[in-house]
């Protein structure tokens, strides 16, 4: 028992005051362009007249830090000590720096990743509405304006372009109707928690069916794994099979849309299938790989940690039941703890670039770090 415990402590062991504060700075500088990337972009765009991605300030990477601090501020609430309040009182600085910076820009909506930064400020807008109780990031003087931006964002989802299924393109602006399995972990919570929350049934059902429709047209029949993505009107499946952060990607969306009996009924069988799918890709040092199948090849801690993640959301659950499941759970969390040190998770894979385009470049981003703060 004692060995047990050690192991389900191992990342919260691994020097949680240095991973809050890397995750507080990066949250509130991390993409930002400096004048020498601004002036290249403008000379692409009115020079050259090139398409250039758009300075988004609530991108996803940061989405995932907000999402990761959020969770710790949850659970510093429960602690009655100098340094929880310390810590608490620095994420809710830096949530509260993180909205004004997108406020005062007239919160422009970019992407269907931006929802993704819109579970937290709906997270910090329910928070209010249920407690009453003001604090650093939301009051009474600025509760109007959490509330425009969560309708902001779900007015985009739901005037978003479709394919014939209903399923969001994840770049509509290039014409074309690829489904990328991204969008499920991205925008789908978003749309579950605003849709059960306001009740507004559309917004739980635009959830629910992205994720249908990608087990129905984005699955390897042999192997059950997801593909990266898919086109439904040619029925062509895109990218490689088992991704690591591909499979982490559909993973959260599910369980994060089954907080209600409303996606809970339509998606449990299949959370669970796909669980003890992937699981059965655990390496020996408790990784998992970059693309699961690829045992021998470098494991990535972003896949780790979204796979351990939802594991431990259907333990804690009780939609996975057995010792099996922990022991999963613990090798995965001691392996993360090997790679965490000086506030930083490093041996991640670094950004995707589209379709089968996955540099093998590995260090510490925040796609690790957002997801092991959300397991902590």
């Amino acid at each position: 028992m004692q060995e047990k415990e050690r192991i389900d402590k191992s990342i919260v062991d691994t020097g949680r005051m240095e991973l809050i504060g890397t995750a507080c700075e990066e949250l509130l500088s991390y993409g930002l362009w400096d004048v020498k990337t601004k002036a290249k972009m403008t000379m692409k765009k009115y020079v050259f007249g090139q398409r250039i991605a758009a300075n988004d300030r609530i991108f996803w990477p940061t989405g995932l830090l907000a999402a990761g601090l959020w969770h710790c501020r949850q659970k510093l609430m429960k602690e009655d000590t100098a340094e929880a309040y310390v810590l608490r009182m620095r994420i809710e600085s830096a949530l509260s720096a993180y909205f004004a910076r997108w406020e005062k820009r007239r919160m422009p909506v970019f992407y269907l990743d931006d929802l993704l930064s819109g579970e937290v400020f709906l997270a910090i807008l329910e928070e209010y509405n249920t407690t009453g109780r003001a604090n650093d990031m939301i009051s009474e003087k600025n509760v109007g304006k959490y509330r425009k931006a969560v309708d902001k964002l779900a007015e985009y989802a739901f005037s978003y372009p479709t394919d014939e299924t209903g399923s969001f393109p994840y770049r509509a602006e290039q014409g074309n109707d690829h489904i990328y399995v991204d969008t499920i972990g991205l925008a789908c919570p978003f749309l579950y928690e605003y849709g059960r929350i306001f009740r507004k049934d559309e917004g739980m059902e635009l959830a629910v069916s992205q994720i249908a429709n990608f087990l129905a047209y984005g699955i390897d029949t042999t192997t059950e794994l997801p593909y990266h993505g898919y086109e439904v009107e040619t029925g062509t499946k895109f990218g490689i099979i088992g991704w690591g952060r591909a499979v982490g990607w559909l993973l959260r969306g599910m369980t994060q849309c089954m907080t209600a009996v409303y996606g809970l009924d339509r998606l449990q069988e299949a959370y669970c299938r796909l669980i003890d799918v992937v699981i059965a890709w655990q390496r020996k040092d408790g990784y998992f790989s970059w693309q699961l199948q690829a045992m021998e090849g470098p494991a990535d801690t972003s896949a780790t940690a979204l796979i351990c993640l939802a594991i431990q959301e259907g333990i804690r659950t009780r939609m996975l039941q057995g010792e099996a499941y922990q022991i999963v759970l613990n090798k995965g969390l001691h392996a993360l703890s090997k790679s965490t040190k000086n506030g930083r998770v490093y041996d991640c894979l670094g950004e995707c670039e589209g379709f089968a385009r996955y540099p093998q470049q590995y260090g510490a981003y925040p796609w690790a770090l957002g997801v092991v703060l959300m397991l902590m």
